[in-house]
């Protein structure tokens, strides 16, 4: 039963990457076929195709689920429910309804997972639109660094993911950590939701990093991320760009994947989710880079979001007791984040007189 086990979750992963994989390729084809600025209808047809395919996963997870761990008998999916912590219960010597409700709770832990991801994606959305414009990069250049700085998320991801998936199953302990974690951040975001950012280059870290360590050119060649002078070769500002875009991220994941963790800890599950909503960051960011300034209360909403996320890993047992389930946390995750954006929309923000 081991080896049928472990297959099952192969395949399923490896047919997930597969596909991943060609769906990258098509839309790499679609965006990169001119030297040009993303378009909005572009960018809106990508986002639709990719938000279609995350719910399209979670009709399959809705009706294969069980497949996944390769679930036959009561046996294994007792042991699957006992190892992955999910909050279930099973219709006693009724297999077929206790699958049904196994898959039902798998698919609505992925989609809560997803809304998780993608509202706390647009906070990256902000660094990012900063981390172009403090460059001055020509905004037809943007698609190629998001291109290879999502590649790099999706490579650091699976790291972190299996990687805390493997410490929470060793030590326990690690889910409170990171409750307290979250209710900090959430509580730091909104002290400092008002705040300006700003970004000087030359102060970054990582800018002075490369730019003792590597020969720089002055200026951007094209969308090139190395340039060879005289047989040397040399980075350009592009290439710290990129850099920059993928420390973010990295940065970011410290957020968003011990978020993930408070809903599910089955880690195919967080990865599955977390990768639909990274794949669908790139084409987000072009529909709302020009607009994102609008949504001034997302800010205290991600905030809210992220404390609400650490308390509910704090107060696990008791909102067990009580009955809290994972839909009840979609239902109120949902609510903040239509709640800032329609705060948003009906209170805009006073344009400042200068």
């Amino acid at each position: 039963m081991e080896s049928s086990f472990i297959s099952n979750e192969l395949l399923f992963f490896g047919g997930f990457l597969i596909f991943i994989a060609l769906m990258l390729a098509i839309d790499l084809g679609v965006f990169s076929k001119k030297n040009e600025a993303v378009s909005f209808k572009a960018a809106a047809i990508m986002s639709s195709i990719w938000v279609a395919f995350s719910l399209i996963f979670y009709v399959i997870l809705r009706i294969w689920g069980h497949e996944l761990h390769d679930i036959q008998d009561f046996e294994t999916l007792v042991a699957v429910t006992e190892k992955h912590m999910h909050e279930i219960t099973f219709v006693t010597g009724n297999l077929a309804a206790s699958i049904e409700i196994y898959n039902k709770n798998l698919a609505l832990e992925y989609i809560t997972g997803y809304v998780v991801e993608y509202a706390l994606s647009v906070d990256n959305i902000f660094v990012m639109v900063l981390v172009f414009s403090s460059f001055g990069v020509d905004p037809k250049h943007y698609h190629r660094v998001l291109v290879w700085g999502i590649l790099g998320a999706l490579f650091f991801r699976f790291i972190f993911i299996f990687l805390g998936a493997a410490l929470i199953s060793r030590f326990d302990w690690i889910l409170y950590l990171f409750g307290v974690f979250l209710v900090y951040t959430g509580f730091m975001m909104f002290i400092k939701r008002n705040e300006e950012e700003t970004l000087d280059p030359q102060e970054n870290r990582i800018v002075r990093f490369a730019s003792k360590h590597f020969s720089v050119t002055p200026t951007f060649v094209g969308d090139q991320f190395f340039h060879k002078i005289d047989g040397k070769t040399f980075i350009t500002p592009l290439f710290l760009v990129l850099l920059m875009i993928e420390s973010t991220d990295i940065i970011f994941a410290v957020d968003s994947i011990p978020a993930i963790f408070s809903v599910t800890q089955d880690p195919y599950i967080v990865f599955f989710s977390n990768i639909f909503a990274i794949l669908g960051l790139r084409s987000m960011f072009f529909l709302l880079v020009n607009v994102i300034h609008k949504f001034h209360y997302l800010k205290a909403g991600l905030s809210f979001l992220l404390i609400f996320i650490g308390a509910k890993m704090l107060l696990h047992g008791v909102l067990k007791d009580i009955g809290f389930t994972t839909m009840h946390s979609l239902i109120i995750i949902l609510g903040i984040l239509v709640g800032s954006v329609v705060l948003s929309l009906i209170f805009p923000k006073k344009e400042e007189i200068k």
